[in-house]
């Protein structure tokens, strides 16, 4: 059973140095996570997440363009139509619908990778609080594997109001 400790904190500052004793204390980036009513924006190095969303949205681009222009070609194959000399099969001629799903996927799979980034679409630990944030306030939301004493200390220190 894990312990969750709740900061609330008035400055972005704050969090940034709470995150960074943290870490150097052995709480990792997974275990840390920061609600606000507006996006939190902080320097490079401080909870940074590496996402592969771009990388995501390529390769659907390409499973699906690729995917439609193998299906025509073998539609247009096995169902040949005379067509006065011209080629079977051409690309100028599929060239719309190769386009329109290479888009579809690209859109189909950045959405689907950013619900898996998000945690709706994975299991997820339901056990974990979230936070009533108040106006103009940022909530550090912390698991404790360890000491959760010192863990409050730190938030403390960096000028957090402890939620039970």
């Amino acid at each position: 059973m894990a312990t969750w400790l709740i900061g609330e904190f008035r400055e972005k500052d704050a969090v940034a140095s709470a995150i960074q004793s943290l870490r150097a204390t052995g709480v990792g980036d997974k275990d840390m996570d920061v609600f606000s009513e507006e996006p939190v924006e902080f320097h490079k190095g401080v909870l940074d997440r590496p996402s592969n969303m771009a990388l995501a949205s390529v390769i659907g681009a390409i499973i699906f363009g690729g995917g439609a222009t193998l299906l025509m070609r073998a539609a247009q194959y096995n169902y040949a139509v005379v067509t006065g000399g011209m080629p079977t099969f051409s690309f100028w001629g599929t060239g719309v619908i190769t386009y329109e799903t290479t888009m579809m996927g690209a859109v189909f799979s950045t959405f689907g990778y950013f619900l898996w980034e998000s945690g709706i679409i994975r299991k997820r630990d339901k056990t974990a609080p979230v936070p009533a944030v108040p106006p103009e306030s940022i909530c550090l939301r912390i698991r404790c594997a360890g000491d959760a004493q010192k863990q409050k200390t730190i938030l403390q220190n960096a000028g957090a109001k402890v939620l039970p």
